[in-house]
């Protein structure tokens, strides 16, 4: 089933997609393996910087081999790309899926380049999602609120016909330093107005109790990326503190598991039962 069926199944059904990043072969078969064991579908993400770090090709041959070897069903999608030029590259490498992220530019431009990726995604039969509003990226001020415009979002999927809109509802990329609180009622509206499959960016420690009431409302895809770096590197920071073993083959896998342990828990919040 291609990503844009699946979506559209699980929103009616008011289940969530988990999206989750990968950095290098362990958080790849982390994510897999609570995916595989849990019997759930997720979608695996690669933004710019770590396609520069593992290569095109090399993330997109391990992403592919890891579905089919762990038996998941699971796309590969483009997370915040920056350029028409790196959607076209992910497309042409046999990504399933790209996001073009032009929410920091004004309307019409955002507008416009997001029609020129929909029509080159077109002869692939990808999906293309975008982001309208302030979803604050790592490093800036989660004191800003910019909420996705119920107007803009009407206009900005008309004229673009969009699959997918991240849309601006109170989550921030990075930790929190309060509980976030999302606008529900704001949610409700967008739903209620337009017909693209809704994104969630900041997925990281928002409470599962408010996760799952943006699925009931309407959000689909629900992205991870912090809380994946964090695991992993805390629990490999916390190994080799007390260890001078240096055969990472033994000191990796403690840090792979608890990432799996991370995913299990999310995928059980997507279900929203």
């Amino acid at each position: 089933m291609v990503l844009k069926q699946k979506m559209r199944l699980l929103t009616e059904q008011k289940k969530g997609l988990l999206a989750t990043n990968f950095y290098n072969l362990e958080t790849l078969q982390g994510v897999l393996k609570a995916a595989s064991e849990l019997e759930q579908p997720l979608i695996l993400q690669l933004t710019s910087s770590s396609i520069t770090y593992m290569g095109l090709n090399t993330a997109v041959n391990s992403a592919r081999t890891g579905l089919k070897d762990y038996g998941v069903e699971g796309w590969l999608h483009l997370d915040h790309g920056d350029s028409v030029d790196l959607a076209q590259a992910c497309l042409d490498a046999g990504f399933d899926s790209v996001m073009i992220d032009g929410s920091e530019l004004p309307l019409n431009e955002n507008i416009k380049i997001t029609k020129e990726v929909v029509k080159r995604a077109k002869a692939y039969n990808a999906n293309v999602e975008a982001e309208l509003g302030y979803v604050a990226k790592l490093g800036q001020s989660h004191a800003l609120h910019g909420f996705t415009q119920v107007a803009e979002a009407v206009t900005f999927v008309e004229e673009t016909g969009v699959d997918a809109l991240a849309i601006a509802i109170g989550t921030a990329h990075g930790f929190y330093k309060e509980e976030p609180k999302l606008q529900f009622e704001l949610l409700a509206d967008i739903h209620s107005r337009i017909s693209s499959i809704l994104v969630l960016h900041g997925g990281s420690g928002v409470p599962a109790a408010q996760l799952q009431q943006a699925i009931s409302l309407g959000i689909c895809k629900v992205n991870l990326a912090t809380e994946i770096k964090n695991i992993f590197m805390k629990t490999l920071q916390s190994v080799l503190k007390n260890s001078e073993e240096i055969d990472l083959r033994k000191v990796f896998p403690k840090a792979t598991n608890s990432v799996t342990e991370l995913v299990k828990e999310k995928l059980r919040i997507m279900q929203n039962n």
